[in-house]
């Protein structure tokens, strides 16, 4: 271990992770003995304001050991601080019930309901059993230096992606003190690795946490300011200090590479990271190969249609239809072409997510009757006749003996195309980077609000605007809002969604919450294509959904009361969308 040479003389016996992880057990039981006077006080009857002061106290409890909890147990985690609504996990059929701090944030703001008392106090002694475990890893498990510059950084890139947007505090909107006192924990980690040569560092710290004080208010916080004045410095002079100290890391394959000094570095993401396996990596001669059979329609069943007929490079890998038409018929699809561009960057495909790999959903689609009605086996069969493919099929896979093309090689050449189409390189992401000339007042305006006020950064995560979670991005979401048929029309789609493949009543109608990258080249939205414009969109979130729109869906996931954007505000955040466009 390396930094014990930058304790003062008293703690020099003292490895720093050591010291680290008995300062987050004594935050463990700081949280827990506001949780206990919490549950005394609802038990004792008290008033609705100091309920809720209590319960404030409670989550700046939790966010001093946040980091640490995130890392190293995060299904722990989940239900400590997990979203308030069911979720499934992608890889099993495993349902969990909400509970946590969310869960009990609805029972007291903004106002107490008192009919949930009875609730509101089972939920929180169920928190004991986490604080527990939390209790036992620090008490037990050795922490490593570079587990804490990891997940500290990460807590940074939590901060900037959904503590600044009221993500875990939608109805308290105590955002920006709970990321003051979330940094000041990043901030009080890193002081043991710090000598005069790291001191920059916690002066970067103490900025922005003197800028979050400052500037509370959640509607009118400049978050483009935040991250580009202090998030990104922080993170940047972490991973420096990092490399100054050599400290040894061990890497392992995930999306956000640890390396990445802030969250729009050009190489931050790793396109290999939801790949099967090592084997199956992007090569170039795999995406040579893979976009020669894109384009290819010797893989459907006809020999007509080609993944590249509805996915076109030149409108940003959509058709630009409401919805294709099923194979050989004039009838319509049931669901929108979505764009291909940084599909890479999500850990599972199609709108119901049913399934993990690109591979897959090559697989998925060349076989499906109404999309390509093809079959892999015997498309292989047809490409090996083909010299050209031989050829390039040996380059791309090499093999001592070659005697006919796996289908799986076929699958991953598609997949390792889709791989190389990350679009991550937009004048927001310019002027994240620093080019302050890369974005209009209008756009920057619009981002701030993207990010707040309207909530989209909720579901919309940065800095991919997809559902992939940050900042560890292994999970995605789907969200319940109620689309329509058609724009206008204020009756239900009848498409049940993820319901249709985990059989759980609160994901009727919910879907996969996509990317609006690029969204100005990808009309028309959603999963049905029912809204032809942006502003037609925006309008359906500001009115609150289907919810909103008079729908009566018990389920909905979105808030369904009106965001009351102005006409200003809404042409804001449809220029900031504009600004996320790549070439």
């Amino acid at each position: 271990m390396i930094g014990s040479m930058f304790y003062s003389c008293k703690q020099k016996t003292i490895a720093p992770e050591k010291s680290i992880a008995q300062t987050l057990s004594a935050h463990v039981d700081s949280f827990v003995f506001c949780k206990n006077k919490l549950i005394a006080s609802v038990e004792g009857n008290a008033n609705e304001a100091q309920l809720q002061q209590l319960f404030l106290q409670a989550r700046l409890a939790y966010k001093k050991f946040e980091w640490a909890a995130e890392y190293f147990s995060p299904a722990t985690a989940r239900l400590i601080n997990g979203p308030p609504v069911e979720e499934v996990e992608i890889s099993s059929p495993q349902v969990f019930e909400p509970e946590g701090l969310q869960v009990i944030e609805g029972y007291l703001f903004p106002k107490y309901n008192v009919a949930q008392k009875a609730e509101l106090i089972r939920q929180l002694k169920m928190l004991q059993v986490d604080c527990d475990k939390y209790k036992s890893h620090f008490d037990n498990i050795d922490i490593f230096d570079w587990q804490v510059f990891d997940a500290t950084k990460l807590e940074v890139f939590r901060i900037m992606t959904l503590g600044i947007t009221g993500f875990d505090d939608p109805l308290s909107q105590n955002s920006m003190i709970e990321a003051a006192t979330s940094l000041e924990s990043v901030r009080s980690a890193m002081a043991y690795y710090t000598n005069k040569d790291g001191e920059n560092l916690l002066k970067k710290i103490d900025m922005a946490v003197a800028y979050l004080k400052k500037n509370t208010d959640f509607n009118f916080f400049n978050r483009a300011a935040f991250i580009t004045g202090y998030g990104n410095a922080i993170t940047s002079s972490m991973t420096d200090l990092e490399k100054r100290l050599k400290i040894h890391v061990i890497k392992y394959n995930r999306l956000l590479n640890q390396d990445a000094k802030n969250l729009f570095d050009s190489g931050a993401f790793n396109v290999n990271a939801y790949a099967p396996d090592e084997p199956s990596f992007v090569t170039d001669k795999k995406i040579a190969l893979g976009k020669k059979l894109f384009a290819d329609p010797i893989l459907s069943g006809d020999n007509k249609r080609s993944c590249q007929s509805c996915h076109q490079p030149e409108k940003a890998f959509t058709d630009g239809l409401m919805r294709n038409t099923i194979f050989n018929e004039n009838k319509l699809l049931a669901r929108n072409t979505p764009t291909l561009l940084n599909a890479a960057l999500q850990p599972s495909q199609f709108y119901d997510l049913r399934v993990t790999t690109l591979e897959d959903q090559s697989l998925g689609v060349v076989q499906n009757k109404n999309e390509m009605h093809g079959s892999m086996t015997k498309a292989a069969s047809k490409i090996w006749k083909n010299k050209t493919y031989r050829q390039m099929f040996s380059d791309a896979f090499p093999k001592k003996y070659r005697t006919y093309i796996d289908t799986f090689e076929v699958m991953n050449a598609i997949a390792s195309y889709v791989r190389s189409l990350i679009s991550l390189d937009s004048r927001f992401d310019k002027y994240m980077r620093g080019d302050k000339t890369a974005m209009s007042e209008e756009e920057i305006n619009g981002f701030n609000l993207f990010m707040g006020k309207a909530k989209c950064g909720t579901c919309h995560y940065m800095p991919l605007f997809n559902g992939t979670f940050p900042p560890r991005f292994i999970k995605i979401e789907t969200e319940v809002i109620g689309v329509p048929q058609l724009a206008g029309k204020n009756v239900l789609d009848s498409d049940m969604g993820r319901y249709n493949i985990v059989r759980v009543a609160s994901f009727k109608h919910s879907f996969k919450t996509p990317t609006v990258r690029n969204a100005s080249r990808t009309a028309p939205y959603m999963h049905n294509g029912a809204f032809a414009t942006l502003e037609q969109v925006l309008d359906f979130y500001n009115k609150g959904g289907g919810n909103g729109l008079g729908l009566k869906m018990d389920n909905q996931t979105l808030p369904f009361d009106k965001l009351d954007l102005t006409q200003k505000e809404s042409k804001e955040i449809i220029a900031f969308i504009k600004s996320l466009d790549s070439k």
